[in-house]
């Protein structure tokens, strides 16, 4: 095994943005040296790294030019250059998740069809190559309304995705390739991360619950664990696991679910690093999320899963109307909360519904920690000075 620890060894993160950041706590925790590329000179990753350069995420040569100084290179964003990544392979450099998952994730659409070739559970859909594709189908009635509209690149946080109740509701959207899913009713949205390392060991994290802003789009807690049947949370993990062996990713795959009304389990989509439903664990879990993906991705041995109390994160994101120097409003009643931990991203500018933190409520008692999650909500205000 290499010494990865107080040495020269180098770990390249594409993306330095909050999940970047997190991941440097695990990093410098263990003395890993770390190389950052990201669009921004102010990105919250470039406080916390060794080495920091700016530049074009898509752009291969960029891409390809910084894989070329690291000795495993990493990413914490899906839009990333992954033809970059495929002719660092072929020269032998580790990329991890590989650019064979990365390709079969970043697009929805083949994401989607990867589901239907592999026997996952999935809502059914239809791809489009553009909108007005969408729109004629529904004109032929090959496409019946509602149903859910997905942009195939680009879509994150709530962005490129669309309940489609009218043929007026096309209008505003985005152009280029789409898919069009069927709305399934569902009683709960899970989240399950399943860690692999590179020799294939494989561990799942408890099964998290997620509460959705109604109007944002945006997740506004996550519940871990989730108020759902042993009977359900151990299909969630199977399934997860399923989709975790069909990608064969090395690192984390946080895999959101829905749970029907009848209690069978669908995947929604994938997401091949750190993400927010794995956030509660840095305060929660006896190895957080980002110490897994650093543990996965140089084949250490995966830590463990379990939680040691409830825990419940609430998505710090600005607030409407304000845009500009970031301020947080009451900051100082949260903290007298017990078991509260805010986490504060490190982005100057605030503007609606941006993430600009977290906060996690720890308790041994989830309903309890729900109701501090509920007050802590009505007390912090992310707003502009």
């Amino acid at each position: 095994m290499a010494n990865y620890f107080s040495s020269n060894f180098t770990l390249g993160i594409l993306g330095g943005g909050q999940l970047g950041k997190m991941m440097l706590y695990e990093t410098r925790k263990f003395d890993i040296k770390t190389h950052v590329l990201d669009p921004s000179d102010e990105a919250p990753s470039r406080i916390s790294c060794d080495y920091f350069e700016q530049g074009d995420l898509l752009d291969f040569d960029t891409v390809y030019t910084f894989g070329k100084k690291v000795d495993v290179l990493t990413f914490e964003i899906e839009g990333v250059n992954i033809e970059a990544l495929e002719k660092l392979e072929s020269e032998g450099k580790s990329v991890y998740p590989s650019a064979k998952t990365l390709r079969n994730i970043q697009d929805k659409g083949v994401q989607k069809q990867f589901y239907k070739k592999h026997g996952i559970p999935t809502a059914p859909f239809l791809v489009f190559k553009d909108k007005f594709d969408a729109t004629e189908a529904i004109v032929r009635k090959d496409l019946t309304l509602p149903f859910v509209w997905k942009s195939c690149t680009g879509g994150y946080d709530g962005k490129g995705v669309s309940v489609i109740r009218t043929e007026e509701d096309m209008i505003p959207l985005a152009e280029g390739a789409c898919i069009a899913e069927k709305l399934i009713p569902f009683k709960n949205e899970l989240a399950v991360i399943v860690a692999r390392n590179v020799s294939g060991e494989v561990k799942t994290y408890p099964v998290v619950e997620m509460e959705f802003h109604p109007e944002a789009n945006q997740v506004e807690y996550v519940i871990c664990p989730a108020r759902i049947s042993a009977a359900v949370s151990a299909k969630a993990r199977e399934i997860a696991v399923k989709v975790s062996e069909a990608f064969q990713h090395v690192g984390l795959l946080a895999v959101e679910l829905f749970q029907t009304e009848d209690d069978d389990i669908i995947v929604n989509e994938v997401a091949p690093r750190p993400h927010n439903s794995g956030h509660y664990s840095i305060e929660a879990s006896y190895c957080n999320q980002f110490e897994q993906h650093i543990r996965a991705i140089l084949d250490l041995p995966l830590g463990n899963t379990d939680s040691k109390v409830g825990g419940i994160m609430v998505n710090l994101v600005g607030a409407e109307g304000h845009t500009g120097e970031v301020h947080y409003e009451n900051i100082e009643k949260i903290l007298k909360m017990d078991g509260v931990t805010p986490h504060i991203y490190g982005k100057k500018q605030t503007r609606p519904f941006r993430k600009m933190g977290h906060v996690t409520i720890v308790n041994e008692d989830i309903d309890k920690a729900r109701e501090t999650a509920e007050e802590v909500k009505k007390s912090i205000k992310v707003i502009s000075k």
